[in-house]
């Protein structure tokens, strides 16, 4: 058990310390933000502070949820830094062939296209700013084409663009339009311009894009390859070590009898219900504006012609459901641990009770108020500072206000106060569940501090530096260490049922946690690829985010075991559903965190990839996949616990788990993936901006796979209103056999479960 703990310390500090570096070069070597950026002829493009000025406006009006930019955000309207580049550079040749030639570039013979797409390709990545005067200084042309670019932004931006999803007025003051324009022509400039003295620009050559020769740097190809032989490898002493190393975890002796049968709940425990339905509330509101999004797609201002986008636009809808999906989900960890914090010790410590109301309070307040602030400041009522403070951060996932984020994190603080000190008595205790209970510990601080690398931004802070401390928050808080709580918390339950041997359980906590780790603490990278950071980023991210596969690779072994754990005593069969929802869980990890998580992750398939169709999959498989179905699944078992002596209508458990599952396949495979692999060919022949381009988009195939999605959607949603239904069954009584109860169990302040 020491070499493990050594082990593990290990990974944890040297992880951090590379994270940590990481951060110091891309703070190093971002792209220049210029004061301001002029002619040769002396005329001001833009001037001084514009450009932080139109990051801030495009924050504010939704930002990564209403396009993206560097390819982060949503899918239904362009990705502005390649639609800006794109039309910058047919601008230019167009007024060059037209000057020479008397006709539009696509006119012109062939021979005399490469000429001028050569001249292109050096006014373009020509690197002309001055760090001095902290200007960037271009030729008269590009003046041209950023006026350009501005009437067309103006245009879509106040009168709408329908098949972006973009409504009538999602901005009204022209100099906004101008501001964000600046913005967009800043995010395009480091994706076309070569550092200085380099060879590929600031975002490694990304977005592809063959008017001026972006293409796959070779830095790209060859860590794609080392990250292939890495994960080659790491499967292959993975699967050695567990050869060599398997044991049976389950219990030798089995009870005869549920061990938990005799459980009597402590009034904080009763009071945790109430989070329980919460989470089945928001995760049917979350299903709703993810329906909403996904028709966004093909009918871009409405909903089955009701004209829904003047109250309710595509921003808000998908910021509702992003935010939604992670409030959730945490919720449900979150009320396990203050479930399972009492039961550790027996009782409920003084004030228990109220601070687990004091809680619920808050967690209502911050999505709430979150949510009431991110449409405010979407539909343009939310004046000066106040869309950062108190609307919408336009980052992906951290959509939520300031103010917000700041109750959210003293939430998780009392949190962690609350469970913390129960298991603090539990590890004094000094028994054989003191190496389990540690690592509780260490992932219940670790789920309430690495939130605050949400707070690591400010109003004004450079969009590389942003995106470094978002993928904090996105990979480390919600991908890493809540897994880790997780995998301790499953442990700590069927070790409470006597089913699998503590011992066993303790040294494969320690075990996974420190193998998961050793790839996803630095595999956070992999997200920066292309997000103005250095070549070191890419290496980085693509060697670290192949091991994070490499312990999937034989998650069939822990499905197995949660199977039989499941089948190993008559009376489990009362935990069967709970259980298959971790089987679900092993699942997904395999084939949405696994295979379509490094489908990817490589830089060579991220580089054509990245925003398109193939993440959304990713995204689903993974995050509510995996997520979601441990969040589930650790609901269900505590109310399962929580009503021992009552027999649940499995019938309507079983009914949603299989719809829920069958759906999310459905949704995927039918239309999701195909959309994602047309995509990636339309990036790859074309350039990625015709991959994002409502002219791809809106074509008849890609118009017949969006709505087959439909089909996975109505077996999907289906199966989260019978879960729902099915959980506030439980209230009244519906969801049982027999008559309808009043409380679940009696309540007494010094009574734990009995084993």
């Amino acid at each position: 058990m020491k070499k493990l703990w050594l082990a593990f310390t290990a990974v944890i500090i040297i992880s951090f310390a590379v994270l940590g570096w990481s951060g110091f070069e891309i703070y190093q070597q971002k792209p220049p933000i210029p004061e301001k950026v002029v002619t040769t002829a002396g005329q001001t493009i833009i001037p001084e502070g514009e450009i932080i000025e139109g990051q801030s406006v495009w924050r504010a009006m939704g930002g990564m949820e209403l396009g993206s930019v560097w390819g982060h955000g949503s899918y239904v309207a362009p990705d502005w830094t390649a639609d800006y580049l794109h039309r910058e550079c047919v601008f230019i040749l167009d007024e060059w062939a037209n000057e020479r030639f008397g006709t539009a570039y696509d006119r012109i013979d062939p021979e005399n296209q490469a000429a001028l797409r050569e001249r292109l390709k050096t006014l373009m990545k020509t690197n002309t700013f001055d760090g001095n005067s902290n200007t960037i200084t271009l030729d008269p042309v590009r003046m041209r084409a950023f006026e350009y670019n501005f009437e067309h932004y103006l245009d879509i931006f106040i009168n709408g663009d329908t098949r972006a999803a973009i409504r009538t007025g999602t901005l009204t003051d022209t100099l906004k339009v101008r501001q964000l324009t600046s913005f967009f022509f800043w995010s395009s400039w480091a994706a076309s311009t070569n550092r200085i003295d380099g060879n590929k620009t600031y975002t490694s050559n990304w977005p592809h894009e063959p008017l001026i020769d972006n293409k796959p740097t070779s830095d790209a190809i060859i860590w794609t390859g080392f990250s292939i032989i890495m994960l080659l490898a790491g499967i292959g002493v993975m699967v050695w070590y567990h050869a060599s190393q398997k044991q049976e975890s389950i219990a030798e002796n089995v009870p005869k009898n549920d061990p938990l049968l005799n459980f009597e709940a402590t009034p904080s425990q009763n009071a945790v219900i109430k989070y329980f339905w919460v989470v089945a509330g928001l995760f049917l509101v979350q299903m709703v504006m993810g329906v909403i999004s996904a028709h966004y797609g093909v009918e871009g201002d409405g909903f089955y012609g009701i004209p829904i986008d003047q109250w309710l636009p595509y921003t808000v809808a998908r910021t509702w459901h992003t935010q939604l999906g992670i409030f959730w989900i945490a919720t449900a960890w979150l009320a396990a641990g203050l479930f399972i914090g009492p039961a550790v010790i027996g009782y409920d410590p003084p004030g228990q009770k109220l601070g687990v109301n004091l809680l619920f309070g808050a967690l209502i307040l911050v999505v709430a108020g979150s949510m009431i602030g991110e449409w405010l400041s979407v539909m343009g009522h939310l004046k000066g500072d106040a869309w950062f403070y108190f609307g919408h951060q336009g980052y992906e996932y951290v959509d939520l206000g300031r103010v917000w984020q700041i109750a959210l994190l003293a939430g998780l603080m009392l949190w962690l106060w609350l469970v913390g000190r129960c298991i603090v008595k539990a590890i004094r205790k000094g028994d054989e569940q003191k190496p389990l209970m540690t690592m509780f510990l260490i992932s219940a601080a670790a789920i309430a501090g690495f939130y605050m690398a949400g707070l690591m931004w400010g109003k004004h802070t450079h969009l590389s530096i942003a995106e470094y401390w978002r993928w904090w928050v996105v990979h480390l808080w919600v991908e890493g260490f809540f897994e880790v709580f997780a995998t301790v918390v499953i442990a700590f339950l069927f070790a409470r049922l006597s089913l699998i041997r503590l011992k066993s359980a303790n040294a494969a906590v320690i075990f996974s946690t420190t193998i998961f780790l050793t790839g996803g603490i630095i595999g956070t990278l992999h997200h920066l690829y292309f997000a103005g950071t250095p070549t070191v980023i890419m290496a980085l991210g693509a060697i670290f985010s192949a091991l994070e596969v490499v312990p999937l690779t034989i998650i069939g072994f822990e499905a197995w075991d949660n199977i039989k754990i499941a089948r190993s005593a008559e009376w489990a069969q009362k935990y069967k559903w709970p259980i298959y929802f971790f089987v679900a869980v092993a699942f997904w990890n395999m084939v949405g965190a696994g295979l379509f998580g490094f489908m990817i992750n490589p830089p060579i398939a991220l580089y054509y990839m990245q925003g398109l169709n193939t993440t959304p999959v990713h995204a689903h498989t993974a995050l509510f996949g995996v997520y979601g179905m441990l969040g589930l699944g650790l609901m269900l078992f505590c109310l399962r616990v929580l009503y021992i002596r009552k027999d649940w209508k499995d019938g309507i458990v079983k009914y949603a788990f299989w719809a829920i599952n069958i759906g999310l396949t459905l949704m995927v495979v039918i239309s999701l993936l195909p959309i994602g692999f047309l995509q990636t060919w339309a990036s790859v022949e074309h350039g990625y901006w015709f991959a994002r381009s409502s002219e791809f988009l809106y074509s008849d195939t890609i118009t017949i796979f969006k709505w087959l999605r439909a089909p996975g959607d109505i077996v999907f949603a289906l199966g989260i209103t019978v879960l729902v239904l099915f959980i506030f069954g439980l209230a009244t009584g519906h969801s049982l056999k027999g008559k309808k109860p009043v409380t679940p169990v009696s309540e007494h302040e010094k009574v734990g479960p009995t084993t």
